[in-house]
């Protein structure tokens, strides 16, 4: 059974009249109303923008509870490599320099299946919409299922966000089911596209469930600048807080001008601590402070945040190869997750983001940021069936509580939801 039968039923055969003797290249199409409105909801969709991570508010002092000092200062202006540092040279033991403060208290907030898929299909409206009217669009223009047909539809489904690879193996599994399936009317044709679509997403068996060790769950995010990826993480904190979780938090983006400060104010949101360097140092030796107070006071999971300056490659790859030899030389199977950070707003140019990451470092999964803001959620189709790397984790909104696990049928039942 495909993933579309389990979501919506019977297939297409079992809901088409049976008539062997009609032509079936040709079929008869009602006129779509509003037709125009459909048009400019998609143009209106495409200018959607959304406000990038949340600032940090400048009259709140942000909770530091672990001053890391650096060893080696790296250079300020980047492309400029920063120094190397063997792994031996690395401080044996967490400096001195301990502050505790009091995190936030929150409240734990537990939510039922049906108002998670209740956000699901909010968020995914947008994305909804536009599919929709750009597919109604599409078969008010034809009159009969043949050539023109087809690369009409490759066209409509590469502007729709789903990738030019997948557009063209889908129109040609198209030409084969339609005939098969004996689809006539514009209802029919309708739905043995997305049954083909829904079918072939759900083929990619890809493990969407975090990976969680014991004692201790090491996750380094990576992304570059504004797609949320801070944000992300203290979402991602506060939940496994709630969860009973002892959580860290490690800011090892010790570049970019305020981004300790953010992750310090998600992790008083959050309510929990966090390992913070001086500005500029190396962003090594954060990370081996963290690892080495993770372990020390045995916390649960340490969430690390990286620099995003994916324009330096072979800055950032040497400073991820660092990080991780630093991690591996205390838990030899961590990082456990190394999560990238996309922006569903920027459709395509996310695919470009993910091979050029996946170039950099192997990625265990994907988070899609934004998913509420955009007109462009078919990205993870594209994202899931050409590039082999799981989405794990979805942005819903803007709360704290809006970072959800990935869930293929919510996912695909929203994005849908204007079309059947």
């Amino acid at each position: 059974m495909g993933l579309f039968d389990k979501i919506f039923g019977k297939k297409i055969e079992e809901q088409i009249e049976d008539n062997q003797t009609a032509d079936i290249f040709k079929f008869d199409l009602a006129d779509l109303d509003a037709v125009a409105e459909a048009d400019s909801d998609i143009q209106a969709d495409e200018l959607v923008s959304v406000a990038t991570e949340t600032p940090v508010e400048e009259d709140q002092q942000p909770p530091i509870t672990v001053v890391s000092e650096p060893f080696v200062d790296a250079a300020i202006d980047m492309p400029i490599e920063p120094v190397e540092i063997p792994i031996e040279a690395l401080p044996e033991s967490i400096p001195e320099s301990i502050s505790e403060s009091t995190p936030e208290v929150t409240t734990p907030v537990v939510e039922t299946p049906q108002e998670i898929e209740d956000k699901y299909e909010k968020s995914l409206k947008k994305t909804s919409k536009s599919f929709g009217a750009r597919f109604n669009a599409f078969l008010s223009n034809f009159r009969s299922v043949d050539e023109a047909f087809f690369e009409e539809l490759e066209d409509t489904l590469i502007m729709s966000d789903v990738g030019v690879d997948v557009a063209t193996q889908l129109t040609d599994d198209l030409r084969h089911e339609v005939k098969l399936q004996n689809a006539k009317s514009q209802d029919d044709v309708k739905r043995v596209i997305i049954e083909k679509m829904v079918d072939n997403f759900g083929e990619s068996g890809l493990e969407t469930s975090l990976i969680i060790r014991e004692p201790l769950t090491v996750m380094l995010f990576v992304g570059v600048n504004g797609v949320g990826k801070t944000t992300t993480i203290g979402k991602l904190a506060n939940r496994f807080k709630n969860e009973g979780k002892k959580v860290l938090l490690a800011a090892a983006d010790t570049f970019r001008a305020g981004a300790t400060d953010q992750l310090v104010e998600w992790s008083r949101r959050s309510g929990v601590d966090i390992v913070v360097g001086k500005e500029k140092s190396d962003p090594a030796s954060v990370v081996f402070d963290a690892v080495k107070r993770a372990q020390a006071e045995q916390f649960d999971v340490l969430l690390i945040d990286t620099a995003g300056r994916l324009q330096n490659k072979d800055n950032l790859m040497k400073e991820l190869e660092k990080m991780g030899k630093i991690i591996k030389r205390e838990l030899p199977d961590a990082p456990h997750e190394t999560l990238l950070a996309l922006d569903a707003t920027t459709g395509q140019n996310a695919i470009s983001q993910a091979k050029e990451f996946s170039k950099v470092t192997p990625l265990t999964g994907i988070v899609l940021t934004k998913l509420d803001g955009s007109a462009k959620g078919g990205i993870i189709l594209t994202i899931q069936q050409i590039l082999k790397i799981p989405v794990k984790l979805v942005g819903l909104g803007e709360g704290l509580t809006d970072l959800e696990n990935f869930d293929e049928a919510l996912f695909v039942k929203g994005l849908f939801q204007d079309l059947l």
